[in-house]
């Protein structure tokens, strides 16, 4: 859930949600995030877990999922958090983000929606379609594909450290989102 910005959302259009993350500062930062008061019902759940393991959701009992998972170990979110996928290194991630789609796929109401924000990462000058082989592990749990979006990507960190370098290369400049139906 990071630091809760699509919680937030939730709880300001009245919305049931739950927020799923590995790491207890973004569970610490979500809440702080969310202790701001408006007219509203819904209930927010906050659980410092595994999106790998959402044993604590029974089968098809979500209307909505949506994710934004780290770009494999591009940035390094925690310091040994165990199973925290920014750690990991792309084919490992892939391994996880399999589970991560079958338990998104299990939680998921039939006919609902599933959104996953991913971008690809370059390794040793060489693109790697991460968004595309994570795109594979959902279709693989059985979802479909409803959309392929394709989003300009903004405020990058590293933009300014590329540009002065003097590669042959351009910049990844997009992420996708993958709208997929159970």
């Amino acid at each position: 859930m990071g630091s809760g910005t699509t919680l937030v959302e939730a709880k300001l259009l009245n919305r049931h949600v739950v927020g799923v993350d590995i790491n207890p500062q973004s569970v610490s930062i979500s809440e702080t995030n969310l202790q701001f008061q408006c007219e509203t019902n819904s209930k927010i759940c906050i659980r410092n877990g595994n999106a790998t393991d959402l044993n604590f959701i029974k089968d098809s009992r979500i209307d909505f999922i949506c994710t934004h998972p780290p770009y494999a170990n591009i940035i390094k979110y925690s310091k040994g958090i165990e199973g925290d996928i920014s750690l990991f290194d792309v084919e490992e991630f892939l391994n996880e983000m399999k589970k991560v789609a079958n338990e998104s796929y299990r939680v998921l109401k039939k006919g609902k929606m599933c959104a996953v924000m991913i971008g690809d990462v370059r390794r040793n000058g060489k693109v790697i379609p991460l968004g595309f082989r994570v795109m594979e592990c959902f279709l693989q749990a059985g979802f479909t594909n409803k959309e392929i979006i394709i989003k300009e990507q903004h405020n990058c960190r590293s933009t300014a450290y590329w540009e002065k370098q003097n590669n042959n290369f351009l910049l990844i400049a997009h992420e996708y989102i993958f709208v997929f139906q159970k």
